[in-house]
């Protein structure tokens, strides 16, 4: 019920912004403040078939009276069925091989199976230390398929309060879900031993490779009625939950 509670007044808070290529949403839960954006690239895609895109997105987490954030626990996307994900002739890294490895050595031992790359922010209020910020790099290898499904495993890398590798696998299952044919689910592992909530997450997933001298990407898409479309929901530790629909508008040629 606390969670019902939480998500009707963040209706009346949703801002919806044009940005270009995407669009933004922005909210507050309580002290909570959110913002999200997710921008497709090229804007000129085939009416049908598929062209190689990049996926883009960016997530901001804040609050209003400088308390720590709540934790992230799990990330939900639905992505639009006018586009496809194809893993044929790319390389696959394993769990195995990243396991203990820093950003630089994963992509050193994976870095043919690399389909997208980005940044990763999070506060840590260690006991008895001043709040800090931490970084890494973030990144995205093909994986082996799972019950025949493409997969993903996300790599980070924290210092604090020691070094560890954050391996995360991601299944992109096909679902029949209105406009959209794929759904992700991502569960978070507790940042720096449970002291660490995520600030920022950005990150462009989409990797072009030649088939047959013509190219191919990892994430391809054609253009329907004039717009791809996101849909996402971040939950949180305290049982607060944030639902946003992302459209990035298209167009195809004559």
């Amino acid at each position: 019920m606390r969670a019902l509670r939480r998500i009707l007044p963040l209706v009346g808070l949703l801002a919806l912004v044009a940005c270009g290529t995407a669009y933004a949403l922005s909210a507050d839960i309580g002290a909570t403040h959110i913002s999200a954006t997710a921008t497709l690239l090229p804007r000129t895609l085939p009416k049908q078939g598929g062209a190689p895109i990049t996926l883009s997105s960016v997530t901001r987490i804040g609050t209003s009276d400088g308390s720590p954030p709540p934790g992230l626990t799990k990330m939900v996307f639905l992505l639009d069925k006018h586009g496809s994900i194809e893993t044929k002739g790319v390389p696959v890294c394993t769990m195995a091989k990243l396991e203990g490895t820093t950003p630089a050595l994963a992509r050193k031992r994976c870095g043919g199976a690399l389909v997208g790359e980005g940044t990763g922010k999070a506060e840590v209020n260690l006991p008895g230390h001043a709040p800090m910020e931490i970084s890494s790099p973030i990144s995205f290898f093909n994986a082996p398929p799972v019950g025949g499904n493409p997969s993903l495993i996300a790599h980070a890398y924290e210092t604090v309060p020691t070094p560890k590798t954050l391996l995360v696998p991601i299944v992109i299952e096909r679902v029949k879900h209105g406009r959209y044919g794929f759904q992700a689910q991502i569960e978070l592992p507790e940042i720096a031993g449970g002291y660490g909530s995520p600030t920022l997450a950005e990150a462009t997933l989409g990797h072009t490779f030649k088939r047959g001298g013509k190219p191919t990407g990892y994430i391809n898409a054609y253009c329907s009625g004039g717009r791809l479309q996101v849909h996402g929901t971040l939950s949180f530790s305290d049982g607060d939950f944030f639902p946003a629909t992302l459209t990035s508008p298209c167009h195809s040629p004559g």
